[in-house]
């Protein structure tokens, strides 16, 4: 029976015996479990799970009562049950998970909130205790009124996406019905990470490619690095291509296309990128969403765990409720066509996974987290893997009976996309470009159309700029205005 209850508590705390002249003792674990998910106190159990018994469980159970109303604040909902086990009286004291946080230890001259790290009852530090305040005001930090105006700052960003993904001009309105301002013109906190020039300086991107293994790479320790501020859509945008510039590609031909093979599945790194930006916590000051690159992973960072207070290593990522810690964020990402608003961003980033053509169950994506910080780590696909043995099918093999080759100048020839004189999304559709044809396939000003999403002009102004510096040329033979990359000389 006890072995029961045990295993389905949430979180759990053992008394041998019930103190009631220094209460404190178990009464922060019940601010703990009213602060958090909830969770169950045994009394009449020692730490080693042993049954040492009450020896009066029914003055004990009264005593209960009356300490938790006395000196917890405000009163939290709980059941107190009597269990008898091995013919000795225990209690189970399940406190139930609170809505009006924070929940306090209010006697002995202090008032002190606590949460759970790990089996202890701890202080709340200040940020998780703003937290617990605004979610007892059935608030969230995206939501508040910021101390910014909006007529101060520009949202091209935000007003060129809503135009690639819905086709449609952002109206004034908009800007309302997004909640990124108030009636009296001042921006929401929603509003101010979103715009061009954020002025929440803590929201950055701190991206960074180490050389070797660990972050003691020797002799050069980075091999790049670059820091981001601004809006969450440039922070995303960037994130996006530092990843893009700083891996390979592996491929196969076949009878008419190609096998591609990346490091990394970019779908996983958008969708790992994009929870990062707007399910972190930004109560948390001084402390920013990090990409960093080894040779054989990648991770990425972010401030504040799991919004429910839960360990995503002991939940099944399949059946992740959406608890979304900022939902203002989270719809306007939605609104945007970054994310959906199911909350599936998991199963995305390892279904990608799933479907790469060189992926190994070894390699499956790991999540993690606990009270202040979230990590995704993506592991490289082709890392340690043989050209001949690089995950592609027997079947693909006999039909093709060609060797996967790694593209070893994509990071060169990367370098020398970025270099172009033009503005960032220019060089941005150039990279595309490349990622999708290579060295091999030929494109037209009709494919980048379709590709970046634009119209004539700016096609052909970049074929104009890609000639001009010698990374394309024409091709004959397959139709008129054919230009193909030049692939660098060894």
């Amino acid at each position: 029976m006890i072995d029961r209850l045990i295993a389905e508590a949430t979180e759990c705390d053992f008394k041998v015996a019930l103190e009631t002249k220094k209460p404190k003792s178990w009464l922060k674990s019940v601010s703990a479990f009213a602060n958090g998910i909830g969770g169950t106190l045994f009394f009449g159990i020692d730490n080693d799970k042993n049954i040492i018994g009450l020896a009066d469980a029914q003055t004990d159970a009264e005593a209960i009562s009356r300490l938790i109303k006395e000196r917890i604040t405000p009163y939290p909902n709980f059941i107190l049950v009597p269990e008898r086990e091995n013919g000795k009286d225990l209690l189970a004291l399940t406190v139930i998970s609170g809505r009006t946080t924070p929940y306090y230890y209010k006697a002995d001259g202090v008032m002190e909130a606590y949460i759970r790290i790990g089996n202890e009852s701890v202080i709340a530090p200040d940020y998780v205790l703003n937290q617990l305040v605004l979610k007892g005001m059935n608030r969230t930090y995206d939501s508040l009124i910021s101390e910014y105006d909006f007529k101060d700052y520009a949202f091209s960003k935000l007003r060129e996406q809503y135009k690639k993904w819905t086709g449609n001009s952002m109206t004034d309105k908009l800007y309302d019905s997004f909640e990124i301002r108030d009636a009296n013109g001042k921006l929401t906190n929603a509003g101010a990470l979103l715009a061009d020039n954020s002025p929440i300086r803590h929201s950055r991107l701190f991206c960074t490619r180490w050389n070797g293994l660990d972050k003691s790479g020797g002799l050069v320790d980075a091999l790049d690095s670059a820091e981001y501020s601004g809006s969450l859509i440039i922070l995303l945008n960037e994130g996006v291509s530092f990843v893009r510039r700083n891996m390979q590609k592996r491929w196969k031909k076949t009878a008419d296309s190609r096998i591609e093979m990346p490091d990394y599945c970019e779908r996983s790194v958008f969708e790992a990128l994009v929870n990062a930006l707007i399910h972190r916590d930004y109560l948390v000051l001084g402390s920013e969403v990090h990409i960093d690159i080894y040779d054989d992973r990648l991770t990425i960072y972010s401030p504040g765990g799991m919004a429910d207070g839960t360990k995503i290593q002991e939940r099944d990522i399949y059946d992740v409720s959406s608890t979304r810690r900022n939902p203002v964020l989270a719809d306007i990402f939605g609104r945007l066509g970054f994310m959906e608003r199911q909350g599936s961003g998991f199963k995305k980033i390892t279904d990608a996974y799933y479907s790469a053509h060189n992926f190994r169950e070894e390699l499956e994506p790991k999540f993690y987290s606990d009270f202040s910080s979230f990590h995704v780590t993506l592991y490289n696909l082709n890392y340690n893997v043989p050209i001949e043995k690089a995950g592609v099918s027997d079947e693909n093999q006999l039909f093709d009976g060609q060797k996967p080759v790694v593209l070893a100048g994509n990071q060169l020839f990367e370098t020398l996309l970025w270099g172009l004189k033009s503005k960032m999304s220019t060089k941005e559709t150039a990279i595309k470009l490349f990622h999708e044809f290579g060295f091999d396939l030929a494109f037209a000003r009709a494919e980048i159309m379709e590709l970046a999403g634009v119209t004539s002009s700016p096609a052909g102004d970049l074929i104009k700029k890609l000639k001009e510096a010698g990374l394309i040329e024409a091709v004959s033979g397959q139709g008129k205005g054919k230009y193909k990359f030049i692939e660098p000389k060894e």
